[in-house]
């Protein structure tokens, strides 16, 4: 256990070092190589930032008006048959658009039903299995300029059923 401890504490020195000797080992200027990454990782920052904040602020007013409870309440019918709790779908439907609004709905869940409830367990598994959908595509998308996007969201979308069933399935497994 000792070893697992001093393990997670010294991979990413270990790592970083391992980088810069790698770098000197092929004669490379590591601090210039380093500066330009960081040029480039800004510049990436400040391309995608409209997005971000557009996706923020979207979940923010659909979480502050109601709408995303009128959705959870019609998707809830639906969702009852698969053994879904209509209690997450709130959290499926945000975790599509931004894991930290996903988090803050994960946290009200384990407040009113526990994090040891059936709620609770298949809220944290299905937040484990399943990707920021909306995010993911149009912050990369948007960064690497791709226009068509094929059958990108499609198999996302049953990725994120997939994961979705899969958590009420371990979830009623481990209970």
């Amino acid at each position: 256990m000792k070893f697992i401890l001093f393990l997670s504490e010294a991979i990413i020195p270990i790592f970083i070092f391992c980088i810069v000797a790698a770098g000197i080992s092929r004669k490379r200027n590591v601090y210039d190589e380093f500066v330009n990454g960081a040029v480039k990782g800004l510049k990436t920052v400040f391309e995608i930032a409209p997005t971000l904040i557009g996706l923020m602020v979207a979940v923010g007013i659909l979480r502050a008006s109601g709408f995303l409870d009128f959705i959870a309440e019609i998707l809830g019918t639906i969702f009852q048959a698969s053994h879904f709790p209509a209690e997450l779908v709130p959290l499926a439907i945000v975790k599509m658009f931004s894991s930290s609004a996903a988090t803050g709905l994960l946290l009200d869940i384990f407040k009113e039903s526990g994090t040891d409830s059936r709620n609770g367990l298949i809220a944290s598994i299905m937040l484990s299995s399943t990707e920021t959908i909306f995010y993911t595509m149009s912050v990369y998308f948007m960064s690497a300029g791709v226009k068509r996007t094929r059958y990108t969201l499609a198999g996302a979308m049953v990725a994120a059923f997939a994961g979705m069933a899969a958590s009420v399935w371990l979830a009623d497994y481990i209970l």
